[in-house]
């Protein structure tokens, strides 16, 4: 009796848009794929998406990942279909730019669940489908190494992704798996619109960046890095010279320094 074999498959996180749009175009054009899952809050522009694919069938999974009901939705398609997952992206969350105690506590404590919850609850769910040669890709930020004054919580969420990217890394190298953390700097996606978009800021423009515009990056330069990064199985992936160079000096700089310098750089904008 010939048994089948198993579909294989990627799940994208955060697709709809900036960095999980652009990893889905990129490994849909350069993986061999039966199906790529698209998951974001938004079903119009994931189903638009799935309308350029041709070598691919996007599966549009119009899902809330803060949603308790829905990640149980996805772990029960998960459990009935029984795929290969070949890669995980893990790219949805978002930040907030401001003082503390003066952004609101439930859109923070969301940003915790989304950035730490749910990439951890992904990562662990998808794990008993993947096999040798499987990839996870997590989606960090360069101010991860560091912490950041004005973007406190996002910061500590991002530290975690790379910590916990780091040691998953190492328990997996036994089963054949890789996990690669992703982290860029300021890119050119809808990050900065829902960053500002809070009481504190009050009228202020949502096209702003909080940004010297020399460093930001693209979405697509950022995400064939992180290919490129994966497939020479580096653990980090930082795109462009002066965020790699942040990220360097950054260990030997005092923290109460590197606070201020970015604190300065926060409260211009503010």
């Amino acid at each position: 009796m010939q048994v089948s074999e198993k579909k294989k498959i990627a799940i994208i996180t955060g697709a709809s848009a900036g960095l999980g749009k652009e990893f889905a175009q990129k490994i849909e054009q350069n993986y061999f794929l039966d199906e790529i899952w698209l998951i974001a809050r938004r079903e119009a522009p994931l189903q638009e998406l799935t309308n350029g694919f041709h070598k691919s069938k996007g599966i549009v999974l119009a899902f809330d990942l803060t949603s308790h009901d829905d990640i149980k939705k996805l772990n029960s398609r998960l459990q009935e279909e029984q795929p290969e997952i070949s890669l995980l992206i893990n790219n949805a969350g978002y930040g907030k730019i401001g003082p503390f105690e003066k952004l609101g506590l439930d859109e923070q404590l969301c940003m915790i669940d989304l950035n730490v919850r749910t990439l951890t609850e992904l990562s662990y769910l998808c794990l008993p489908y993947m096999k040798n040669g499987s990839s996870i890709l997590q989606i960090a930020s360069s101010i991860a190494f560091s912490p950041a004054p004005y973007f406190a919580v996002y910061a500590a969420t991002k530290s975690y992704v790379l910590s916990f990217s780091t040691a998953l890394n190492y328990e997996l190298k036994e089963r054949g798996i890789h996990v690669l953390a992703v982290c860029p700097g300021p890119v050119e996606t809808e990050f900065f619109s829902v960053a500002q978009k809070n009481k504190y800021q009050g009228d202020k423009k949502a096209d702003e960046k909080p940004f010297n515009q020399k460093i930001m990056a693209q979405a697509k330069d950022v995400v064939s890095l992180a290919l490129k990064d994966l497939e020479r199985k580096k653990l980090v992936s930082i795109y462009g010279f002066p965020i790699k160079f942040f990220t360097a000096a950054i260990p030997f700089i005092p923290t109460a320094l590197a606070m201020k310098l970015l604190a300065k750089g926060r409260k211009k904008e503010l």
